[in-house]
């Protein structure tokens, strides 16, 4: 593969620039822009799908964002490697899991050489090397050329502009700081009035200005400046100018330092969690964010830690708050809140306010808090606010003073707050949390109980810190034996409790706080299996409108009852979870229970069959339910959304099988087979096959079993499991006989022909060729007929009837490409292709196989990917492209590898094996055929014999 030789540079300070070398490089829409940005502001560093469409697109993505965002990647790569072979792998913008990570050098962007010369600036000015420091910030500096990200859209962009804007603004006040220090008083007037214009509200840049001419010898325009400051803050803000600036004044009016006044000095900070555990990255954003803003608010789940965290950046805060520090428990998910009137009372007299000066007016205890507040430092925590109502009274408002605010609802409505959304602990946070109270040695002991007792808690840190309690108190107990009790989900809530400290009454606090409507969606919303729901499914569960379900899930989610994963889907905490499902044992009806679900599946199967036929036109087994489900627009959209559905509609699959809802629950998995050719998913699948088939076998539905045995054997053929394949796809045929099921009996038959194809029972497998072709064309399948046609040819060919084989084929692709699926045409090309091989030109025979790649890529079937990457390398080896044929069975072995198709990777080791023996590469050539070899041993398959051939030779 070809890598790129010229180094990629970008620069985002300013209006976006990329450029390779010497070449100025197009980076196409707005969108794209913003795609590069985020990619590059996370340093190499992997960002998820979910991620990068919240980022480019402000929460509400088009119908086909992960579509699109794909298109956005693959431009840049061409863009950015135009010397890749097409269908390599990107070395700069790789493929991580679902999202992406572009991998350049740090020095490559110009935010990250200015952030690393204003940390060097920062060392070498700590170290008293000022004359060094000012240097560093002016290259710095010079890297601007305008507004950082301009022309790039949506809030990612808008944030990293207003967080490089202020790192600017505090380069340029460090730089003229230094400046001023060195004795070029007079240099930075200038500078510091056009800065002061800029940023009219800032006290910093006016206590330089002041400062440098001052020293300059000129005084009067010195005190001019602080009647000018104060004069903007009372007219603007309303506040009086700080601490530092009044203190300048008053040196410049005297020329001398006054001591300031005292007064009051409060510590009401509770001590910080002794134990405190993890949460770095949340500590430093909160430290920066209070840096800049002032204001910050931490929200999130019951027990995931808020007030420990707030504690925590508190006390690590102090001292840089002389004048005291305010700690108000608000009380926000009890039923009686603290009434911000009695708050603000006893903060006044906390300040030193005496008590018949503290008005009774909560208008005018608010202003009183504010003026006694000016100018100085003062740290206030927030802990458990109800809203922003209650909160916002108790703002200080003064640039001086710094606010933390804890709270389960999200209060976005408070001004200038920045705001963190704190989830649940990572597993070695949890881990850590454990050791320290239990011990190390008892959890090296028992590692993986460890790791489970984790999971059982959800690393909700209250319910970790709750088991870690119960261990540490009966040394006796194994970490196993904590697990075992925690095992059964109903008792799991009420096992979670030490002395006064348990999970399920802060759950409850915040459960009794809901009016009626959103209660009812909180029990019925959990009773669903899947990891996640999307607001679609969410109306069929509750039986509302789409648009109230999404007012209901939004709602529990300010709340911190649900989480938004991506946008338009939801999820619960599995504790969480857990309580609202007793919940909904104890509130709602069973017959409500099972309504609810029985119009989730019904929602599923109808939006699945519109999905499987966007996807696979013609094909006869979807159909029509009496429900109404979602649209697509595009087969692209329907297979972006079975992808990010296949979690949760396996899940429903079980669990409506267990729920006796056998019948839709196998019409529903049938639907799913776009999941088993994608190479992902086949764990979940087979399960819920599995689920489906002890359910139907219990309740003698022998439809539905005769429906499930077809998928499973569906996804034995994919393992190579071929024995297993062709005895489930006996039984299903079997049952499908037994109930009339007409397309289950054709598609069992052209299974048994695959199978019996791949055993070297061509006659065989010509003879179920046949049957299927008839059964599919009797039920008005076209999409099954078309496939068979295609799966014939090569029976046809192998036991000698040639004109008839490329007949069949060339017939199955005419009426694939009329029927217009992306997997029909592909799997037609790839058979075409193979039947061709030695009755056409390789010529055509390698386009063929190219086209089935690229259509089989665009769709997201990987195991037929990495099948049609092998065919290419075969035929380039007709044509005599040697290397070309090495660098593609090389990839081919890398897909099927990661699919895990054993057939496959010995077919590319062989088509490796012969591209490397016909450039002389032998001995490495015999590696390959060796291992070949042994794959096709341990299937039993025919293809051993030839490659045995080749090593004899």
């Amino acid at each position: 593969m070809e890598t790129p030789t010229e180094p990629l540079r970008f620069r985002l300070l300013g209006p976006p620039l990329g450029r390779r070398g010497d070449t100025d490089l197009d980076l196409g829409s707005p969108q794209q822009r913003a795609l590069l940005a985020v990619l590059l502001l996370r340093e190499g560093a992997p960002v998820s799908a979910p991620e990068l469409v919240s980022a480019v697109w402000d929460g509400d993505p088009p119908p086909r964002a992960l579509g699109t965002l794909r298109t956005y990647a693959s431009r840049l790569r061409r863009l950015f490697e135009p010397g890749r072979i097409a269908g390599g792998a990107s070395e700069v913008l790789v493929t991580v899991g679902s999202g992406y990570a572009l991998r350049v050098p740090s020095e490559a962007t110009d935010t990250l050489r200015f952030t690393r010369l204003v940390a060097e600036a920062e060392r070498a000015e700590a170290n008293g090397a000022h004359a060094r420091a000012r240097e560093l910030l002016i290259d710095a500096l010079g890297l601007w050329r305008g507004e950082a990200f301009a022309g790039i859209p949506g809030p990612f962009a808008e944030a990293q502009r207003v967080r490089l804007t202020e790192r600017l603004v505090a380069a340029q006040v460090a730089k003229l700081d230094l400046d001023i220090r060195l004795g070029n008083h007079a240099e930075a007037v200038d500078e510091l009035r056009r800065l002061i214009a800029a940023y009219p509200l800032r006290e910093r840049p006016r206590e330089l200005l002041m400062l440098a001419l001052y020293r300059a010898g000129r005084r009067a325009e010195a005190l001019d400046v602080y009647l000018d400051t104060r004069r903007a803050l009372v007219d603007e803000l309303g506040i009086e100018p700080g601490l530092a600036l009044t203190a300048l004044h008053q040196q410049v009016l005297a020329a001398s330092s006054p001591t300031p006044a005292t007064s009051a000095r409060p510590a009401q900070l509770p001590g910080a969690v002794a134990d405190f555990t993890g949460r770095a990255v949340q500590v430093d954003e909160l430290r920066r964010a209070l840096a800049e803003t002032g204001v910050a608010t931490v929200a999130g789940v019951a027990g995931v830690g808020k007030s420990a965290l707030a504690l925590r950046v508190a006390h690590l805060l102090r001292a840089d708050h002389p004048d005291g520090q305010l700690f108000a428990d608000l009380h926000g998910a009890h039923e009686h809140p603290a009434d911000p009137h009695l708050v603000l009372g006893a903060f006044l007299k906390a300040l030193g306010v005496a008590t018949d000066a503290v008005p009774n007016d909560l208008g005018d205890r608010t202003a009183l808090l504010r003026r006694v507040l000016t100018g100085r430092r003062v740290l206030m925590v927030l802990d458990d606010a109800r809203d922003a109502d209650q909160v916002r009274p108790l703002l200080p408002r003064t640039s001086g003073s710094t606010v933390i605010v804890t709270g389960r609802a999200r209060l976005d409505a408070l001004p200038a707050a920045h705001p963190v959304d704190l989830d649940v602990f990572a597993p070695d946070e949890s881990r850590e949390l454990l050791v320290r109270i239990v011990g190390p040695d008892r959890i090296a002991a028992e590692p993986d109980a460890a790791r489970d007792l984790l999971e059982a808690c959800g690393h909700l840190p209250l319910a970790v810190r709750v088991a870690a309690a119960r261990l540490a108190a009966r040394p006796c107990w194994t970490v196993r034996s904590l697990v075992d009790r925690l095992a059964d989900r109903r008792r799991r809530l009420a096992e979670l409790r030490v002395a006064d400290l348990a999970v399920e009454p802060v759950f409850q606090l915040g459960y009794n706080q809901l009016r009626p409507a959103l209660r009812r969606a909180f029990r019925l919303l959990a009773l669903p299996d899947g990891p996640s729901f999307s607001v679609e499914a969410a109306a069929a569960v509750l039986a509302v409108p789409a648009v109230r379900a999404a007012e209901l899930c939004r709602a529990l989610e300010r709340v911190s009852l649900l989480r938004s994963p991506v946008p338009g889907q939801y999820r619960y905490h599995d504790l969480l979870r857990l309580y609202a499902r007793q919940r909904a044992e104890a509130d709602e009806p069973a017959a409500e229970r099972a309504a609810a679900l029985r119009r989730l599946v019904d929602f599923c199967l109808a939006t699945t069959r519109a999905a499987h036929l966007a996807v696979n036109p013609g094909d006869g087994r979807a159909h029509a339910s009496g429900s109404s489900g979602a649209s697509f627009p595009d087969p692209e959209a329907a297979r972006d959304w079975l992808s990010a559905e296949a979690p949760g509609l396996l899940a429903v699959i079980a669990q409506a099988a267990r729920a006796g809802l056998t019948g839709p629950a196998a019409d529903l998995l049938l639907l799913t087979d776009a999941l088993v050719v994608s190479g992902f998913h086949a764990r979940a699948c087979e399960q819920a096959a599995h689920a489906v088939i002890d359910a139907s076998s219990q309740r003698r539905d022998r439809r539905a079993e005769g429906r499930a045995h077809l998928l499973l054997g569906w996804l034995h053929y994919y393992a190579n499991r071929i024995a297993d394949a062709e005895a489930v796809c006996r039984i299903a045929l079997d049952r499908a006989r037994e109930t009339g099921d007409t397309w289950t009996a054709a598609d069992a038959l052209s299974r048994l022909g695959n199978c019996a194809y791949l055993r070297g029972r061509h006659e065989e497998a010509l003879g179920f060729d046949r049957e299927a072709l008839a059964a599919f064309r009797a039920h008005g399948d076209r999409h099954g007929e078309g496939v068979t046609l295609a799966a014939m040819g090569r029976a046809l060919l192998d036991v000698g009837h040639a004109d008839e084989a490329v007949e069949a084929v060339t017939a199955g692709l005419a009426l694939h490409r009329e029927l217009g699926g992306v997997y029909g045409i592909g799997y037609a090309l790839y058979q075409a292709g193979v039947v061709l091989r030695d009755v056409r030109g390789h010529a055509e025979v390698l386009a063929m196989h190219v086209e089935a790649l690229e259509r089989f890529r665009s769709g997201g079937y990987r195991v037929w990917e990495g099948l049609s990457l092998f065919r290419v390398a075969h035929a380039r080896l007709d044509l005599g492209d040697t290397e070309a044929a090495e660098e593609d069975a090389r990839r081919a072995l890398t897909v099927l590898r990661e699919v895990g198709d054993p057939w496959g990777q010995a077919m590319a080791l062989d088509a490796l094996a012969r591209s490397l023996a016909a450039r002389g590469h032998t001995a490495v050539a015999r590696t390959h055929w060796t291992e070949a070899l042994r794959i096709f041993e341990d299937q039993a398959l025919p293809e051993a014999d030839a490659i045995r051939a080749h090593l004899a030779r």
